[in-house]
This record gives C-alpha cells, structure tokens and sequence, in this order.
C-alpha cells in the first residue's frame, strides 16, 4: 500500500516539474497579478541571464520524467534537488503564502529520497576504484 501511494505521488509530483518546465520553455500559464514585488525582482533577475531559465526548465523536465518511473527515481531526485532548494528558499525569503505547498512538494522528495538511500549509500561508501 506504501509503494502504491509513493507511486501515485511520484507521477503526480513528475507530472508538476514537466509542466513547470515546458511552461519556461512555451510561457502558457498566465503569471498572477497579485505576485509580491519582491518574487517580481527575482524573477526579471532570473529572466535577465538568458540560460538560467532553459536550464531550469530542463532540469524539471528530466527530473519529472525521472521521477515517474520508479527505475529511474533516485537519478531524478538527485537531478531535481538543486531547483527545489530554489523553490523553497524563494517560498521562505520573498513569497511565504506558496510555502505550504514548497513543503508539501519537498515532504514528497524527501520520502523518494529515503525510500531510495541504499542506492545513494553506494555513492558515500568507498571502494577501490581499479587507478
């Protein structure tokens, strides 16, 4: 019953970043009219480094194609990591009514995380590497 829940969340979590990132690339959500003017800043600072934002947005494609697939979870976990950081220092600095929502995503990753340590363990653990 646990894994069919995390399954759910994953496919649902994946399906969130490919849409965040297609939208960077195609720009078809509406932005709201009531955004502080402090994420404003944030985000024409972003938008003025012109790779920044495809590269963002490519990393929550990969990362969300990554996550829906239980094979491939632990990479897209580890691919997505540094731009949910950004979403939740963004949450806790400059937009705090979107913060529930940051930590409800990142309970979610934090849970593929732990649900897949055995895999990081073999990162940390040194073995000889053959040089």
């Amino acid at each position: 019953m646990k894994n069919k829940i995390l399954t759910g969340l994953c496919v649902l979590f994946g399906a969130l970043l490919i849409n965040g990132g297609l939208n960077k690339f195609f720009n078809y959500m509406p932005v709201p009219d009531n955004l502080p003017d402090a994420l404003m800043k944030d985000s024409m600072a972003m938008m003025e480094i012109s790779w920044l934002m495809p590269l963002i947005g490519f990393a929550e494609i990969l990362g969300g194609l990554l996550i829906i697939f239980p094979r491939t979870r632990a990479l897209g976990a580890l691919v997505i990591f540094p731009v949910m950081v950004g979403v939740l220092l963004t949450h806790v600095t400059v937009a705090p009514d979107g913060l529930i929502i940051a930590l409800v995503i990142w309970v979610i990753l934090l849970w593929i995380i732990y649900d897949n340590r055995q895999k990081y363990m073999a990162l940390l653990r040194k073995e000889p590497t053959g040089y």
